[in-house]
């Protein structure tokens, strides 16, 4: 199963202290040890996000995304996740519905196969357990 996971940088004093390098390190071991391979993404430019979710069609089994403040503000996001065909896993490292009311709305819940918030850093590691566990890897005849 190939898996890319696409998140932003972030603000300790609401995010913690685990850096982004950690959060990669962690989830590729944790890949690893699935037999799965991860690839990672980290941009604040919404189009640089857009291109990388282009390029997963065909190639990648499962997106899971950070998707921060565009979780609020994107259709183009949401457009190029559904526009690929492939299964994405929503996370937030805080709760959003504990926040300010603005954050309470996503443009892609709805069409997540999961959404996982809440949780810190550890959303990072349900969400790629539920992909390797609950998402069937593209057969090479599909691709």
């Amino acid at each position: 199963m190939a898996l890319i996971s696409i998140s932003l940088a972030r603000a300790n004093h609401l995010y913690g202290s685990t850096t982004l390098l950690q959060v990669v390190e962690q989830a590729k071991q944790q890949a690893g040890s699935l037999s799965i391979q991860l690839e990672d993404i980290q941009s604040n430019h919404e189009g640089v996000i857009i291109d990388r979710i282009h390029e997963a069609r065909g190639k990648i089994d499962a997106i899971v995304i950070n998707p921060g403040a565009f979780t609020h503000t994107s259709v183009a996001l949401r457009d190029a996740l559904l526009g690929v065909d492939v299964p994405f896993i929503e996370v937030h490292v805080t709760n959003i519905h504990k926040r300010e009311t603005f954050r309470n709305h996503s443009y892609l819940s709805d069409k997540a196969e999961a959404v996982i918030c809440g949780l810190g850093v550890y959303g990072y590691t349900a969400a790629i357990e539920y992909a390797a566990k609950h998402l069937k890897p593209k057969s090479k005849a599909q691709l």
